[in-house]
C-alpha cells in the first residue's frame, strides 16, 4: 500500500465512522474554548467539562475573570490538576486580552502564543474550532496514531504536525484532527489496545508496531 493509499484509507474510514464530529470540550465562544483547552492539559475532557461550568458561572469573559483572584480561580479548577500554573495563566491571559485585544481572543498563532500558558497546540485548537482557520493541533492521540500508521517517524509532535499537514488536504485539517482524536480514544488507545478492533492500524500500521503487539499478546 502506497503512502497516498494509506492517507486515502484513513480519510475514508474516519469519514465513515465520524460523519458528524462532536467537539470534545464544552464552550460557547472563543474565550471559553481557550480556557477549556488550557485546563485540558494533563486532564481529561470529561473532567474539564465538569469544572468549566463552575468557573464560567463566576466568570465567562476576561473582564469578569480578572475580578477573581488567582487563588479563587485555583480553588475552582483544582480538580483539573496543575492548578497553580493554570490559574496564573487564566488570570494573566485575561488581563492581556483586555489590555492588548479589547477583551477579544485574537485569531493568529503569533498573538495567541504570546498569552500566558498558551502553547502551539492550544492556539491551534482555538484557531480551528473557534474560528475555522485551518490548523492541525497534535495531541497525544494524534501523535501516537500517526506513528502507528507509519505516517510520521514519531520523534516529536512538531514533526508529526508537519507530516500531517504535508499528507492531508488543508481543507479537511480541522475535521480530521478531531476525527483522529475520537478514533484514538475509541479504537487505538495507548493502554488496553485491541488491534482487532483497530481497523486502520491493522490495515496500514507499521510492521514494528504490529509485531510488538502480537508478541506482547501471546
Amino acid at each position: 500500500m502506497t503512502k497516498q493509499e494509506k492517507v486515502d484509507f484513513v480519510i475514508t474510514t474516519l469519514n465513515t465512522l465520524y460523519p458528524e464530529i462532536p467537539i470534545p470540550l464544552d464552550h460557547k465562544d472563543p474565550y471559553t474554548l481557550l480556557i477549556a483547552v488550557l485546563l485540558s492539559a494533563q486532564c481529561t475532557d470529561v473532567r474539564v467539562n465538569k469544572i468549566t461550568p463552575l468557573l464560567f458561572a463566576k466568570a465567562d469573559n476576561p473582564y469578569d475573570m480578572i475580578k477573581l483572584s488567582v487563588e479563587e480561580i485555583k480553588e475552582i479548577i483544582r480538580p483539573c490538576g496543575l492548578s497553580p500554573m493554570k490559574s496564573k495563566g487564566i488570570y494573566g491571559l485575561s488581563k492581556i486580552l483586555i489590555e492588548k485585544h479589547n477583551g477579544i481572543v485574537p485569531q493568529s498563532f503569533e498573538d495567541l502564543e504570546e498569552l500566558p500558558a498558551v502553547g502551539h497546540k492550544t492556539a491551534g485548537v482555538v484557531l480551528s474550532q473557534a474560528f475555522g482557520i485551518p490548523a492541525f493541533p497534535v495531541d497525544t492521540h494524534i501523535h501516537r496514531l500517526m506513528y502507528r500508521w507509519n505516517l510520521t517517524n514519531g520523534k516529536n509532535v512538531t514533526q508529526t504536525e508537519k507530516d500531517a499537514k504535508r499528507l492531508f488536504p488543508k481543507e479537511i485539517w480541522n475535521d480530521l484532527h478531531l476525527q483522529i482524536i475520537w478514533y484514538g480514544r475509541e479504537y487505538s488507545p495507548a493502554r488496553g489496545w485491541d488491534l482487532e478492533k483497530d481497523i486502520i492500524t491493522k490495515t496500514i500500521g507499521r510492521s514494528t508496531v504490529l509485531k510488538a503487539y502480537y508478541a506482547n499478546s501471546k
